[in-house]
Parts: C-alpha cells; sequence; structure tokens
C-alpha cells in the first residue's frame, strides 16, 4: 500500500487561510467578486448585498394605504 505522507516539496503543514488549512474551498461573489462565507451565500453564488440588488423584496401589501374618494353614506 502507499503511504500518504506529506511531501518535502509541499511542506509539512498547509499555510493558514487556504483551503487545504479550513477544509473549504474559497467561494466568490458572481457581482461584485467578495469572498462569500455564509452557506445560503455559497450556494446562491451572490452575497447579500448583490442578492437584495438582483432580488428586491415585494412590497409590504399590510402597510400600503389606498385613499379612496367615497360618497357619504345616506342619512348621516
Amino acid at each position: 500500500m502507499e503511504s500518504f505522507e506529506p511531501s518535502p516539496a509541499t511542506g509539512t503543514e498547509p499555510l493558514p487561510g487556504t483551503t487545504e488549512a479550513t477544509g473549504r474551498r474559497q467561494v466568490r461573489c458572481r457581482l461584485c467578486g467578495r469572498p462569500l462565507t455564509g452557506t445560503a451565500s455559497r450556494r446562491t453564488g451572490l452575497g447579500p448585498a448583490c442578492d437584495a440588488k438582483l432580488h428586491p423584496a415585494p412590497p409590504d401589501i399590510r402597510t400600503r394605504r389606498h385613499e379612496v374618494a367615497q360618497d357619504p353614506l345616506p342619512g348621516t
């Protein structure tokens, strides 16, 4: 069987902050290129700010008010 010892050319320990040290590959935002850290952001490929730019939240219907011109009620 082969042994899995690190080769002397690559060093014995991975450098801090590299993918070998953290075990996760670095994913960057598709729009601005910043590194993504959140699970949902990594899954979609967009950071929260860029995702909000591309997919704005719908307006809240409960807070929207409509002024309607109405005739007065008869007898009042």
